[in-house]
């Protein structure tokens, strides 16, 4: 059994919801994107969201045009308004990454994605830094200087993998974010400019990036990366299948970069992981199972410890990197599928929310926080073998002394939620109706009933000013407990026994 400290414990960092991802920008001007992302805040509450595609066409912000024989550019930010406005008024703020290529402003025909992102350099410079200034200038007097300098400013996403940068061309991503970077310190000295957004296995970019920084004084306020921990893909029609490296590769990348920059001039900057999954395909089933919520709970428990923020790619299925999606259930990225359907992966984040600020103890299959109230909370997961040779423990048990109020003896309000294979698995309910890719209403239904979680409550004793809770847990469940001191106010007169009227035995 594992004696749980009484604590005062530290506190647990917010990292794991200041950010979350989203596909392109213009997607938020859809009812069902809205819907995903406010039953998300009611449920978990992220601080940022980010995504591709702010500078592209689908926002329609720059629009050249000729006037009596005279090249002029305009700047519509009409879109754009709506999608911003949108997310504010859903508590939460943009993180704003500054890509693709406005296909008129484009040096070449290169694109990435359904959607075709222009991934080519600008053919004029001082145009792109046009661009850049008007936008921020434009957030700056709609949304005020204080709101605007707590919004991070990412240049450009991934420019190490030539799918993202023409060429992957180093020399060229330098250029590009100098140019940038002092553009939007040219609007406000106080906005917060960084990058570079590199791909996992990019740490020389990195090195080298700290090393342009320093020569050219150029403005780096915080450093950025994305982590995955999925190989090469082996395709199938409209999906694929990948092996995974332990979910403890994911911490190794999100503290890479601190590692890496530790003597440079960057070293001590904040640190964001703008991206973070399992798979980086948007099409890999395994998003959508309980195997994933448990291989990512001991990620999302212990991810503060390494960065200041990452950020789970994406919020929702609605996303268009490799087309329409052609199933409700298709291995999206999302913690929500189309129509709002909660996956187990949403459900950690949701567990995670309800979690205390202190925290108390966390270990290999277990965390442990505090409310200021007194309310403690468990959070424990089921062990995963990520290569697949086995299906994992059917039953593992967690046994903790926990801390519970002040006084020595009493009882404890004992909650528990719990998803796992059978339960809060809308996959599995799917699944078993026959993988339906267009669900009707009724199924639809069915499958909003499935995602929920089991609950079930309990009062256990305390002793000592302590309880013993023993968790059994199934084959990829995970858990959330919370224990709150009881007082119990039944008058002295109640007697279930006298329900039907009889006299007390």
């Amino acid at each position: 059994m594992i004696r749980v400290p009484a604590g005062p414990g530290d506190r647990l960092p917010g990292a794991w919801r200041s950010c979350v991802g989203t596909g392109r920008l213009d997607l938020a001007l859809r009812r069902d994107y809205q819907d995903s992302l406010a039953l998300l805040q009611r449920d978990i509450g992220f601080g940022y969201l980010r995504g591709h595609g702010l500078l592209s066409d689908g926002l329609g912000i720059h629009r050249p045009y000729a006037w009596q024989g005279v090249h002029r550019t305009h700047h519509s930010f009409t879109y754009l308004d709506q999608v911003i406005d949108a997310c504010l008024g859903l508590g939460i703020r943009p993180f704003l990454e500054l890509g693709f290529m406005p296909d008129r402003l484009a040096s070449g025909e290169q694109t990435v994605f359904w959607w075709r992102g222009n991934v080519t350099p600008p053919a004029d410079e001082k145009e792109w830094t046009a661009l850049v200034r008007a936008v921020l200038a434009h957030l700056v007097d709609r949304y005020g200087a204080d709101e605007v300098r707590t919004w991070p400013v990412e240049v450009w996403n991934e420019p190490d993998l030539p799918d993202f940068w023409q060429d992957a061309d180093e020399a060229a991503y330098h250029r590009l974010y100098e140019a940038t970077a002092h553009a939007v310190k040219e609007v406000d000295a106080a906005l917060q400019v960084g990058g570079p957004a590199l791909s996992p296995g990019a740490d020389g970019w990195l090195e080298r990036f700290a090393e342009f920084a320093e020569r050219r004084d150029v403005p780096v306020d915080f450093v950025s990366r994305h982590a995955y921990t999925s190989g090469p893909a082996r395709h199938v029609p409209f999906g694929v299948h990948q092996t995974l490296a332990p979910a403890s590769a994911l911490l190794d990348q999100f503290a890479e970069p601190r590692r890496t920059l530790a003597g440079t001039r960057l070293a001590g900057l904040p640190v964001h992981i703008t991206e973070f999954n399992s798979s980086y395909r948007p099409d890999n089933p395994v998003h959508d199972t309980a195997f994933h919520a448990a291989y990512l709970a001991p990620v999302v428990a212990a991810g503060g410890d390494h960065a200041d923020s990452f950020s789970y790619w994406t919020f929702s299925d609605v996303f268009e990197e490799t087309g329409i999606p052609t199933a409700l259930f298709h291995g999206g990225f999302g913690l929500l599928t189309h129509r709002q359907v909660r996956k187990p992966t949403y459900h950690l984040y949701a567990f995670m929310a309800r979690t205390g600020e202190e925290r108390l103890a966390r270990g290999e299959d277990h965390l442990v926080t505090r409310h200021p109230d007194g309310r403690v909370t468990v959070l424990a997961w089921a062990p995963v073998d990520e290569t697949g040779r086995t299906p994992g423990p059917d039953r593992h048990t967690v046994r903790l002394s926990v801390p519970v109020g002040t006084a020595p003896r009493g009882e404890a309000f004992v909650r528990r939620s719990s998803v796992d294979e059978e339960r809060g698995n809308a996959y599995t309910a799917w699944r078993r109706m026959g993988s339906p890719r267009s669900p009707r209403p009724g199924q639809l239904d069915v499958l909003h009933e499935a995602a929920e979680p089991a609950r079930t409550h309990h009062r256990l004793p305390v002793e000592d000013g302590r309880a013993v809770l023993t968790l059994t847990l199934a084959r990829h469940e995970i858990t959330l407990v919370e224990l709150t001191p009881l007082l119990d106010e039944t008058p002295p007169w109640w007697d279930e026994r006298r329900l039907l009227g009889g006299e007390a035995p």
